[in-house]
């Protein structure tokens, strides 16, 4: 089931994966591009080199980025001109050391290491399977699933075997691999999860975001597509598409959050798109105001593009600590109560007197929204407005993002006017779907054939949910069989 959000009340990043082929600093570029994709998993990281003598070399931690690769030892540990690297953020499987990728294995046809990002939704399934035929899971992540169906498949290649696995797999994945002939990217057949080609002098990379080409100072070369697998070696690239029927339904919450604002996302500039956003979340809930002012820090470009729609002056009413931990001990409930005030300061300057509107991307339980409301009406705000740029999320996700059971989410219980009450708004207004849509470039949504995955907004879950329907169905058959 989705784990349980953490105490910030905000959906989490899925996971951030990158790759180096042929390129003498391939340890330190990696380091680098995890570096750029922080922001998609903050607790753990690993990479996996490759050197010229075709001997594997791992290093992983728990922590940040720059913890676990800023020690000079450590880098000089990681020899080689092929790497992959992945940033973890738990969407199956605890925080441990075990599960800390990219999971590595020895094979009879030589070394195999795998980062992957976004969620099997039939691993269960699947590792019931492969236990009842004997494999041994040293973790308990879903990504280890790969691993062990790469290991039984009866073809003899690389590559056929990595396709026989992913054949079996249902879920939003995209994955990098590397090997003793090569690096091998790929995405799931309806390209949930984002992918990245760049070029690097006679080098390539792959990355989870364009931002991470940009820190090494690749070239985009283009997006990997639904359903394609791309294999780097010696002789150059080459592209498969082992799927039928594949289509492209891209998670578009990484327009509105996920994906860092300098990205581009299949094609598109994702701070154009949330300005885009904003202003299209101002034609549609337009209500008179001094000030707007968005909750830092991905409210930022949709308050800037709303604030441009409207004519009403932007100005920055909360200012954000950059400083504060992830994991800050909050030991009494006093002191729990003022942990918005930890990461989120009022501008009293700004706020004192004025009809505020505030710009924030999501309400998920509602919990910090009602503080940080809270807190601006303290700092002597006449009247305060909420307005969200995405629609009500109203399920919960099962393809690689970190939210709670549907029952925790505040707009699967409440209608807009009643969240608006127990957030304690003057006023509450999200943008429309279709409105959403216009802002991506499109006419509206096309319910027969959405061009994105929306499920958290709609329920339309395009990718089977296996393991939940074969744990309601055990369940059920374990309740007849005791009645």
């Amino acid at each position: 089931m989705p784990l349980p959000l953490s105490e910030d009340d905000k959906f989490h990043e899925e996971c951030g994966v990158f790759g180096v082929w042929r390129h003498k600093d391939a340890a330190a570029l990696t380091a680098l591009g995890l570096h750029a994709l922080q922001h998609r998993g903050q607790e753990a990281s690993g990479i996996v080199t490759l050197d010229d003598a075709g001997s594997f070399h791992t290093h992983k931690g728990l922590g940040l980025v720059g913890d676990i690769f800023g020690d000079a030892k450590v880098m000089a540990s990681l020899p080689g001109s092929a790497a992959i690297g992945h940033n973890r953020y738990a969407t199956t499987g605890e925080t441990a050391l075990r599960n800390v990728q990219p999971l590595y294995a020895d094979f009879e046809f030589g070394g195999f290491a795998v980062g992957h990002n976004g969620n099997l939704t039939n691993a269960g399934v699947l590792k019931r399977a492969l236990v009842r035929r004997g494999c041994l899971f040293q973790s308990s992540t879903d990504s280890e699933v790969f691993v062990h169906l790469i290991a039984i498949s009866l073809y003899s290649t690389v590559l056929d075997r990595l396709i026989d696995a992913l054949k079996q797999v249902q879920g939003a994945y995209s994955l990098v691999a590397l090997h003793n002939g090569g690096l091998i990217g790929a995405r799931d057949p309806l390209g949930v999860r984002p992918l990245v080609l760049g070029r690097l002098s006679d080098g390539w990379v792959l990355a989870s975001e364009t931002c991470a080409l940009d820190i090494v100072s690749a070239e985009f070369v283009r997006d990997i597509e639904p359903g394609e697998i791309v294999v780097i070696d010696d002789s150059g690239i080459r592209s498969v598409k082992p799927f039928s029927n594949t289509q492209n339904r891209f998670c578009i919450f990484e327009y509105i959050y996920f994906a860092r604002p300098d990205s581009v996302m299949e094609g598109t500039p994702v701070y154009d798109t949330r300005k885009r956003i904003g202003a299209e979340l101002a034609r549609e809930s337009a209500v008179g105001a001094d000030v707007v002012v968005p909750v830092p820090d991905s409210g930022v470009p949709a308050a800037m593009g709303y604030a441009v729609e409207s004519g009403i002056p932007f100005e920055l009413g909360i200012i954000r600590n950059h400083y504060v931990g992830r994991t800050f001990i909050e030991p009494t409930d006093q002191i729990r109560h003022l942990g918005v005030k930890l990461k989120h300061s009022a501008n009293r300057a700004v706020l004192e007197g004025k009809r505020v509107i505030l710009v924030d991307d999501s309400i998920v339980r509602g919990t910090t929204s009602k503080k940080i409301v809270e807190m601006v009406r303290q700092a002597g705000a006449a009247e305060v407005h909420m307005r969200i740029s995405s629609p009500p999320t109203t399920h919960s996700c099962f393809y690689g993002i970190d939210t709670p059971e549907r029952s925790a989410l505040l707009a699967a219980k409440h209608d807009v006017e009643e969240m608006a009450k127990l957030i304690g708004a003057d006023s509450l207004a999200f943008i429309s779907l279709d409105g959403l849509y216009r802002a991506l470039g499109k006419t509206g949504r096309d319910s027969r054939n959405p061009a994105f995955c929306d499920a958290c907004f709609t329920g339309d879950y395009a990718i089977p949910l296996t393991d939940w329907t074969d744990n309601a169905e055990r369940r059920e058959s374990l309740l007849k069989a005791s009645a």
